[in-house]
């Protein structure tokens, strides 16, 4: 006969045991992300088109060691086209890492993907650059479609871009930029619809200020998928391009990534016109170490004193 006070407290140990695993797995999933915001984690965006300086390809390398950033995506318009090989070539002389490349759909009746596209995958194919592309498609592509027929479109279209990268090495990952495509949900349905494991999402708080109020949620059901989060200073729910640090709800949007475990790439962008994009660069770091000094983050905040 089995002793009732034994079993009670074999279950117990069991459960103890199971507590103890599970608070292990919690500070392992900690621990992973205790350096998010480390200044290594750091990659620059919206550079090439909004810099008043018009920097080289050379120019822009050095500027981002200088820096100490030491990852780029590139965004770029058709004007910039012909320097991608030089501008792929150049941050590789200077040991940066090509974090990912803009990829706007157009979507005319003819063809999915336009010159520019075409061009775009010709040139990483020939530099070797094995990247993320960071799709995005106009509004028109969904014009006049109800939602089934919207997935539908989408998911032909990500399967068909997806084996375009994957060709050259590449994979794909889901811009928020604005309408239904945009909306993070959506882009969760697209990928899970598309059947492929490797398709990622990319979350811009630039393009999320109708979504500070759900940005918990939408950590939820996007964290599996996101590779990069690109900051922004946020206030109200207007289209904003603020400094980090001068927004009233950042901070806030910083610590509930924190706190989801995620340990992508960390963006700042440098999306202001008729400015050195250096100088846009230089104070949202500034602002930045500010925000890490409210968090807490003094281990991440140490590595913005250290020499690169």
């Amino acid at each position: 006969m089995i002793d009732m006070n034994t079993s009670i407290s074999a279950c117990l140990l069991f459960l103890m045991l199971l507590a103890t695993r599970c608070e292990a797995q919690l500070q392992a999933g900690k621990k992973d992300n205790d350096m998010l915001f480390a200044k290594n984690n750091l990659l620059a965006w919206c550079i090439v088109p909004f810099d008043s300086k018009k920097r080289s390809s050379e120019e822009r390398a050095a500027m981002l060691k200088e820096l100490g950033i030491s990852s780029l995506a590139y965004d770029m318009r058709d004007r910039d086209l012909p320097y991608m090989e030089t501008e792929f070539t150049t941050l590789k002389k200077y040991k940066i890492k090509l974090k990912a490349v803009w990829f706007w759909i157009n979507g005319g009746q003819d063809s999915l993907i336009n010159d520019a596209n075409e061009m775009i995958l010709k040139t990483l194919a020939k530099t070797h650059s094995h990247t993320e592309l960071w799709v995005c498609f106009a509004s028109q592509f969904f014009l006049g479609l109800n939602d089934d027929e919207k997935l539908k479109k989408a998911v032909e279209a990500i399967q068909f871009i997806h084996q375009r990268a994957s060709e050259i090495g590449c994979t794909i990952a889901l811009y928020n930029h604005e309408d239904w495509f945009g909306d993070p949900a959506n882009q969760v349905k697209i990928i899970e619809a598309s059947g492929l494991r490797d398709v990622h999402i990319v979350y811009n708080f630039h393009h999320g200020h109708l979504q500070v109020g759900e940005f918990e949620n939408i950590l939820k059901i996007t964290r599996p998928y996101l590779s990069t989060v690109n900051l922004n200073g946020m206030k109200g729910a207007e289209f904003n391009i603020l400094t980090l640090g001068e927004g009233d709800l950042e901070l806030g949007m910083m610590k509930k990534l924190k706190a989801s475990g995620y340990n992508g790439s960390i963006g700042i962008i440098g999306h202001t016109d008729n400015e050195d994009v250096k100088l846009v660069l230089e104070r949202n770091i500034d602002g930045l170490k500010k925000l890490l000094g409210e968090m807490g983050e003094t281990k991440a905040l140490r590595t913005y004193t250290q020499h690169n």
